[in-house]
């Protein structure tokens, strides 16, 4: 059968349309699209700072919203508004725990447990800090600690605890962890702010719109007190439906904006709207094809696979545009002859994309593989579609306008400074890229949403989290060995930041060793409480009134074994201090905060600690993956290069493939010199730009041996497909708008050399 006939293609074409629809039909888009950010970074990945946040997302941590509701009128009008915004926060089920930041209900007991629990929690460190076996040596030490104490202003704060801690147990802790406390933070006087935990995690559609719906209910419920109350507030919920919603719009009028945008230049060289709609098949059978293609071969496919897949609008008409726009070799040359004349070029041009986007798929990142299948496969669509789609067009031929083909004939003044434009290139090329920086992170990944992040840096400061504070996480397999981990962490910090304060809840937590340790010392100093009294007395005490600490003393008997010590504790944390620690098998982790600006250096992969910094951009980890991602384009640059050679020879080969070689040297030093800071995805791009410009050199190199002049398909596939990214470049994605500005600027430097390089030929003065 020949499939170039008419009916062939046209039944070809249409049941591979509709069973492609009946696919995408079927499919669960809840299930099978994927808008984390997590599902962008391997599953087997075991980077310490990303097993935090795949443990984070499933704590508390994640469910936390902060408000601040302002309400202008004096204090008895905003506690009453208040009031009412709480309880119908509470009362909306949306919610689990809902508290004012004022209220010291959590924070009072957290220090009653540790109260309650002080000989099993803070003693064992206490011995081990004081390591005398002398009962009488300890003692003395101890009243004289406890005078020194009895002189500081402070003292008077714990008047009423002292008779049962006469260790300074509880205001030593006090002093460490004060600094946790986000008193200090400036918050105007009219306002209130409230702490929350959502009862769904924020990333489902049960944590969004409910949430959402209840905090509407419970700013109207705080309006009918204060009608001029408002309201600001943050939370990952938050962000996270504004970004799908951004996601989606960028989906939906990106395609429009794609597709208008390649068509528009079609339709400026062309003479005819009609013949441009012919290209338009070549496009939907692309995207067709690659949205079958990725669905099918992935569980789940990010959305931004989708956004960046919007590229192959731009791509995928190029092979329409060569086979459409190039004349017949001779009158009533046949279709079928026309596309054996044309295979050879459209199969190069095709294969050095194919063949390099097919690389993509052994990168360590998800997302870049599905993107590797979701352009590999457009593009075979695209060839497939526009062979068969052209075979049944009449007259498969359209001539472009007039400026679309016009070539240029330079005399030797024009050819000099053809020859002056790509000597500047050049050192452009050879000086920029050495000016480059490069910094990836996951904020990149997600759209720009300035005002909620505006927002939630002034909640946050409110809170307590502030510029001038490093919040770190020091994690384990279980709260001993995270509490060991805290140990070596603070002994780094104080070597890397003298003087800096920290806090942590661990400090209220004794290590293991100094806990099982404990029955022994306590053996050693059985004679200890006889020592304290008369040490007391000598000091100017009257050793009758710590009779209380005298009574828990002789009663205490370490019973229970360290980890049900610490899961007393643990469990009776609620509200804000409830998210600083968890025991969790598996997932233990302790918070510090340290009064210091986020510092260049992170702590050691050994310390088992990030800082929150760190967890949120990941860049070392996308570092990582820059450098995989570097491997693997020179890799696929080698095989295209080589690729150049088998269908050219060498010499050929070697002039075809130094044209987007040197454009992305270009555009990567155009980058470097206005000083842009590069990401992985401009290395996505670069790599994609290479491929893509290969079809000009190639065509370009066809018509040059043929001593033919370049059709004007070149220039409109290079306009296109800059067209197309033109559109990326403008998204408010990150990651996005770096993939478009890269591929965009590598594209129009190719057609610029190309259209040098013939400029700067002695010949071209004289061609026809």
């Amino acid at each position: 059968m020949n499939f170039l006939s008419k009916t062939p293609a046209r039944l070809f074409l249409l049941v591979s349309a509709l069973a492609g629809a009946a696919w995408l039909a079927s499919l669960d888009y809840s299930k099978k699209i994927s808008t984390s950010v997590l599902d962008l970074i391997p599953a087997t990945e075991r980077a310490p700072e990303l097993a935090v946040i795949r443990a984070l997302a499933d704590e508390k941590q994640a469910r936390v919203a902060l408000f601040a509701l302002r309400v202008p009128g004096g204090d008895d009008n905003r506690d009453r508004a208040t009031a009412a915004f709480i309880g119908s926060l509470s009362a909306s089920g949306a919610f689990s725990e809902v508290e004012a930041a004022a209220d010291t209900a959590s924070r009072n007991a957290l220090a009653r447990q540790i109260f309650e629990q002080r000989f099993e929690l803070l003693l064992p460190g206490w011995l081990a800090k004081n390591e005398s076996s002398d009962p009488a040596a300890l003692a003395e030490k101890t009243a004289a600690s406890l005078e020194r104490f009895m002189g500081k202003p402070e003292a008077l704060a714990f008047a009423d605890l002292l008779p049962h801690d006469p260790l300074l147990l509880l205001p030593s802790l006090v002093e460490k962890v004060q600094s946790l406390d986000a008193g200090s933070a400036v918050v105007p006087g009219d306002t209130a702010l409230i702490w929350t935990l959502t009862r769904e995690k924020p990333l489902a559609e049960a944590g969004q719109k409910p949430v959402f719906d209840a905090v509407d209910a419970a700013l109207e419920a705080a309006k009918k007190i204060a009608p001029d109350a408002t309201l600001r507030w943050t939370a990952i919920s938050r962000f996270a439906a504004e970004s799908k919603r951004s996601i989606m719009h960028e989906l939906i009028f990106g395609t429009l904006l794609t597709l208008l945008a390649v068509l528009g230049v079609a339709a400026i060289c062309l003479p005819r709207i009609a013949g441009t709609l012919n290209l338009a098949p070549v496009i939907l059978g692309a995207l067709l094809g690659a949205c079958v293609a990725v669905t099918l071969c992935f569980e789940r496919v990010h959305v931004l696979v989708f956004v960046l897949g919007l590229m192959l609008a731009g791509v995928s008409i190029d092979y329409g545009f060569y086979l459409y726009l190039q004349p017949r070799k001779i009158p009533g040359e046949p279709y079928s002859a026309k596309v054996r004349r044309l295979m050879k070029p459209l199969l190069g041009s095709a294969l050095t994309t194919v063949l390099g986007f097919s690389l993509l798929l052994f990168s360590d990142l998800p997302l870049i593989r599905q993107l590797g299948v979701f352009v590999s496969t457009g593009l075979l669509c695209a060839l497939v579609t526009a062979v068969l789609w052209f075979a049944q067009i009449k007259d498969p031929f359209m001539q472009a306008r007039a400026f679309a083909g016009i070539q240029a004939r330079p005399g030797k003044t024009a050819r000099r400074a053809a020859i002056a434009i790509l000597a500047l290139g050049v050192l452009v090329a050879l000086a920029g890229p050495w000016r480059l920086h490069w910094r990836d992170s996951t904020l990149d990944l997600q759209p720009r949403l300035p005002q909620l992040t505006r927002d939630a840096a002034e909640l946050r400061a409110f809170f307590g989290d502030t510029a001038s504070r490093t919040i770190y996480l020091t994690r384990g397999e279980n709260i001993a060995t995270t509490r060991a981990a805290l140990e070596q962490f603070n002994a780094w910090h104080e070597a890397q930041f003298p003087g800096a304060a920290t806090a942590s809840p661990g400090y209220a937590l004794p290590l293991q060793a100094d806990y099982d340790a404990l029955p022994a010392r306590l053996e050693e100093l059985r004679s200890f409480p006889d020592a304290l009294r008369v040490a007391l007395d000598r000091h100017g005490f009257n050793a009758s009134e710590f009779e209380p600490f005298f009574n828990a003393w002789k009663n205490f008997t370490p019973a229970r074994s360290y980890d049900q010590a610490v899961s007393a504790l643990a469990s009776s944390l609620r509200g804000q201090v409830a998210l600083l620690m968890s025991d969790a098998p598996g997932a233990s982790f302790l918070i510090t905060a340290a009064d210091h600006p986020a510092p260049a250096v992170e702590p050691p992969a050994g310390l088992s600690t990030v800082s929150l910094n760190q967890i949120e951009s990941l860049d070392k980890l996308f570092g990582r993956y820059r450098v995989s991602a570097l491997r693997l384009s020179a890799i696929g640059l080698g095989l295209v290069g080589l690729s150049m050679w088998l269908i050219y020879g060498v010499k050929r080969g070697t002039l075809i493939f130094t044209t987007p070689v040197g454009s992305c040297l270009f555009a990567f030093g155009v980058l470097g010199l206005c000083g842009v800071t590069l990401n992985l995805f401009h290395l996505l791009g670069a790599f994609l730009g290479v491929c893509l410009s290969h079809n000009y050199a190639i065509f370009t190199a066809e018509n040059d041996a043929r001593k033919e002049q370049p059709p004007p398909s070149i220039r409109l596939s290079a306009l296109s497909t800059a067209a197309s990214f033109g559109v990326l470049a403008c998204s408010s994605i990150p990651v996005v708008s770096a993939l478009g500005v890269t591929v965009a600027l590598i594209v129009l430097s190719a057609l610029v050399v190309v259209e040098l390089k013939r400029a700067a030929k002695p010949s071209a003065a004289t061609c026809n």
